[in-house]
């Protein structure tokens, strides 16, 4: 462990001791290295790291304060780390393997704090992907929208912030299916259509299943047509 990393756990220690808590201002710089032993330098690094990592907030003119350390804050990063996976056709499939794991629980999940209102939002987006039948970037849009709306029933923003890092990156590669499967377009709304029906008969492990069957599809889908462009020796990236 570098001294930086060894600095940045100090500080996180504090942090998840309670001795600084969330709101709470750091003491100004020279006093923090003081306490902590370290060099300014080290000190000043350990909080930048930890403010790119949104532990931290670096209010120019005003000091350092803890974050609210909530779970949308804290793993913004993602969304932007799994782009960074879009040219690897294996980390697309881990991906998908992960959204396979997630998003039928949470849909089964949902179903115990389904409100009407909250399944007419549903339906909302399932209506609009049935008039974008034909228009792909539409019709995706309103899917991610459609897999939210549900999601954000279960009111867990940890599960919510994990599925929206992983969807908009799958988000591409269902795009893509649409653009090379002229099929695609009804078997997602059928897949969509039962995922909503069970929902509607507030069926958690029906809601479980449907959900299932449609990410399995979808990764089937994937896992076959990257590896077909594999063996034409292309890269079968969907982006």
């Amino acid at each position: 462990m570098s001294l930086t990393d060894r600095a940045i756990s100090q500080i996180r220690e504090l942090i998840a001791s309670g001795a600084l808590p969330p709101g709470t201002k750091l003491p100004p710089e020279p006093e923090l290295a003081a306490q902590l032993g370290l060099s300014r330098n080290l000190a000043r690094e350990a909080v930048k790291a930890l403010a790119v990592a949104h532990v931290l907030e670096i209010r120019r003119g005003d000091g350092t304060y803890v974050t609210s350390l909530q779970p949308s804050l804290l793993l913004q990063g993602l969304g932007g780390a799994v782009e960074l996976l879009q040219g690897d056709p294996a980390a697309v499939l881990d991906l998908m393997e992960v959204r396979r794991l997630l998003e039928p629980a949470a849909t089964a999940l949902a179903v115990a704090r389904l409100s009407d209102d909250a399944l007419g939002e549903v339906k909302r987006h399932l209506d609009a992907m049935r008039a974008a039948r034909d228009d792909v970037e539409r019709l995706n849009a309103h899917d991610v929208a459609f897999h939210r709306a549900i999601v954000d029933v279960t009111g867990n923003e940890s599960l919510i912030t994990l599925l929206e890092g992983i969807s908009g990156r799958t988000l591409r590669a269902r795009i893509w299916r649409g653009l090379v499967d002229s099929r695609a377009a009804a078997r997602t709304l059928a897949e969509h259509e039962a995922i909503y029906a069970a929902l509607a008969s507030r069926d958690a492990v029906l809601s479980h299943a449907a959900a299932l069957v449609h990410v399995n599809n979808t990764e089937q889908w994937l896992r076959e047509h990257l590896e077909a462009a594999e063996g034409l020796g292309g890269t079968g990236s969907p982006g």
